[in-house]
């Protein structure tokens, strides 16, 4: 049984971040992301039964801040010895980085199917041309697009790629560690492969960065996920319908999921009201221009004060909004006479 002092523990921003067995052999490993304001990492950790490898539940990024904390986490465990398997719950770097060192060669690097393509260098580097080609096509300065190829997490933390140890894991998919019985559960949005992980009998839902209690989790657009604020909803509508006791987020603190998911209804309705209004009060913006009009809530004065990474983030959840309003056929995407993508009311 979960023990109630610590769901309200686990609940508590202000209560400072410490391993904690939530159940027996089930433990979160907090790893803090230095100079990132996603602040830390929750790894989880399945210890195995004799004779079975353990199953890490996301790495941290690939740097010594995280591998020394993943490290120390996993001693205080009682794992430090442990042989690892590792399930990748997306494939966003400050999830994934250490992966393929913590699995070694004999481990499993488990991930979801719609991720499975990121694992390939040649994917990855044909992915990033086509990323960068599109943001300057929506209007992202050149010039503040080499600064954030040199400096952005997501193309400088991430694993070895090219591996035999990955293994793609479908919808429904099903794992059993420790005496514990994981169902992968397809959640896109996030990410094309984002996957949330059932243990139904527990009545735990591991939400990775699908569900977040104190960040709104980043929806940006993907080449390979067409319209990924529409399919992030609709995965919303699937966790919702499941009976958890207890949310066991990718970053930060727990909550009610369940009133939770309203609120992130209710984020994204403002959002797209807002990036609507912005397209009409001032039409053929480009998806940059859109951006640094909508409210953001980071510290900056005004948008030239924007770390450039932040801004990279925010452009890509523009178009993902954009790209909601053409589906819903309020907005159209033309070219400007300079070749730029500029959008419309419809």
């Amino acid at each position: 049984m979960i023990s109630p002092h610590l769901v309200r523990q686990l609940a508590d921003p202000a209560a400072p971040y410490a391993v904690a067995e939530i159940l027996p052999g089930l433990f979160r490993i907090p790893v803090p992301l230095p100079r990132n304001p996603l602040g830390e990492l929750n790894s989880y950790l399945i210890r195995g039964h004799e004779g079975q490898r353990s199953l890490l539940i996301d790495t941290g990024f690939r740097t010594p801040e995280c591998r020394q904390a993943l490290r120390e986490g996993l001693a205080q465990a009682g794992a430090a010895e442990d042989k690892l398997n590792v399930l990748l719950t997306h494939i966003h770097t400050d999830h994934t980085g250490l992966s393929t060192e913590l699995a070694g060669p004999e481990g499993t690097i488990y991930i979801g199917q719609g991720d499975a393509p990121f694992t390939s260098q040649a994917w990855e580097d044909a992915y990033w041309r086509t990323i960068d080609q599109r943001f300057l096509q929506e209007g992202f300065p050149p010039e503040e697009l080499a600064v954030t190829t040199g400096t952005n997490p997501a193309r400088t933390l991430g694993p070895t790629l090219d591996l035999p140890n990955y293994r793609p894991l479908a919808d429904g998919a099903v794992l059993t560690v420790g005496g514990y019985t994981l169902q992968v559960v397809a959640t896109p949005g996030h990410t094309p492969g984002q996957v949330c992980l059932w243990l139904e009998k527990e009545g735990i839902l591991f939400t990775a960065d699908h569900v977040l209690f104190d960040i709104t989790p980043n929806i940006t657009m993907w080449p390979n996920l067409p319209n990924a604020l529409g399919r992030y909803l609709e995965s919303l509508a699937r966790v919702e319908a499941l009976p958890v006791r207890l949310a066991l987020p990718g970053h930060r603190h727990t909550g009610d999921l369940a009133q939770r998911i309203q609120s992130l209804y209710a984020h994204h309705r403002n959002r797209v009201a807002e990036t609507l209004a912005i397209v009409r009060r001032d039409p053929g913006l480009t998806a940059y221009q859109v951006a640094s009009r909508m409210h953001w809530d980071i510290r900056a004065k005004s948008w030239d004060d924007f770390p450039l990474n932040q801004k990279w983030f925010a452009t890509g959840e523009a178009l993902a909004h954009l790209e909601y309003l053409m589906e819903e056929g309020q907005v159209i995407r033309t070219r400007s006479p300079g070749g730029l993508t500029i959008y419309d009311p419809a």
